[in-house]
């Protein structure tokens, strides 16, 4: 049984806890920053957006994760031989400073440094996404123009506890927005077009523990010409009270119990760039994985670490809706990814 919230709630209350752990489909839950008791060095703030279609993709990301802070701008190409380039210039000690919004409807993001500046607009039903940054490829200079509009009415909304008191994730991930726009790396354009293109935002707020591993997948695209997508993802916290499994289809959203992650196993290690099979405890998600790229970045200094293996692919099988509707997926680019974090 997952328990979902139907009505607006404070997402903490007066020590710092959940003020109720579970799913929602929509940002009902409020976050107030002030009402945070974790430790303010434990507070991890993040917008991530990506945005792709069949050929090429690009990942844009501002975070304060309070002793650290990240901007990062990520280009994928899937087409002859893939290849991807990853720039994430680092800050010491924002604290908060960079200001990010305590709601995922409204406001603005920003992040820059003296070779790069990220910028997201949220209003009038549109995000505005702009990034620029020098030296990206090859000596040149990387331009990032994006509207997302045709937001869905629902979206994953989760509230996971930690077993330490005051820690707490509060995530939601909105797939299927259209994407408009365009990408220049020196004299190379590549064109978001809204009948093929789409965008995820990642929102997290959260009081973290030090040292834990998520897995998340996702998609964006279409299902016999409807709008389709999937969140999927396990690995911290408790999710006894709901999983953040959902699919979404034509706007509405669709709640999935458990999904296993099949990754392939090579001399006692993950082997990435082998085919995976996802499975799901109701039957309702399963899927094969064929990767194109795997985007690795490890980082370890003693007391700090990530290690990330977001893998881009493309998912085929079936999808149940709640109704018991059956989807068959072929060929959906999508994103499946393990990372662990000391942080």
């Amino acid at each position: 049984m997952q328990y979902e919230i139907t009505e607006q709630i404070p997402l903490l209350d007066g020590q710092g806890n959940l003020t109720r752990a579970g799913y929602a489909k929509r940002l009902l839950p409020v976050y107030d920053r002030k009402k945070v008791r974790g430790g303010i060095t434990r507070l991890k703030e993040w917008d991530y957006y990506y945005i792709g279609n069949e050929r090429f993709g690009v990942a844009l990301t501002v975070a304060d994760n309070s002793y650290m802070g990240l901007d990062s701008i990520s280009f994928l190409s899937f087409e002859g031989e893939p290849w991807e380039i990853t720039k994430s210039p680092m800050s010491v000690f924002p604290m908060g400073r960079t200001g990010l919004p305590s709601t995922s409807a409204a406001g603005i993001t920003a992040g820059s440094g003296k070779k790069h500046a990220i910028l997201f607009q949220v209003a009038d039903g549109q995000r505005n996404l702009t990034a620029h940054m020098e030296n990206f490829k090859d000596g040149q200079p990387i331009d990032v123009h994006i509207v997302l509009s045709d937001e869905p009415a629902e979206s994953m909304v989760i509230c996971t506890p930690f077993e330490k008191k005051a820690h707490f994730y509060y995530n939601q991930k909105i797939n299927c927005m259209r994407a408009r726009g365009t990408v220049r790396i020196g004299g190379d354009e590549y064109r978001f077009e809204p009948d093929g293109s789409f965008g995820v935002l990642d929102w997290g707020r959260g009081v973290w523990t030090y040292h834990n591993t998520w897995y998340w997948g996702s998609a964006s695209g279409l299902a016999d010409g409807v709008d389709f997508g999937f969140n999927i993802g396990y690995g911290f916290g408790d999710t006894s009270a709901a999983t953040e499994n959902m699919l979404f289809y034509n706007g509405k959203a669709h709640k999935l119990s458990k999904v296993d992650f099949g990754i392939p196993m090579k001399g006692g290690k993950e082997d990435y760039m082998k085919p995976w099979r996802f499975t799901s405890d109701d039957g309702r998600f399963e899927m094969d994985f064929i990767p194109v790229i795997d985007r690795v970045s490890c980082t370890d200094v003693k007391l700090i670490k990530s290690d990330q293996h977001q893998v881009f692919g493309r998912f085929s099988g079936t999808a149940v809706l709640d109704d018991g509707t059956r989807l068959q997926v072929r060929d959906l680019m999508g994103f499946a990814e393990k990372v662990e974090n000391k942080w």
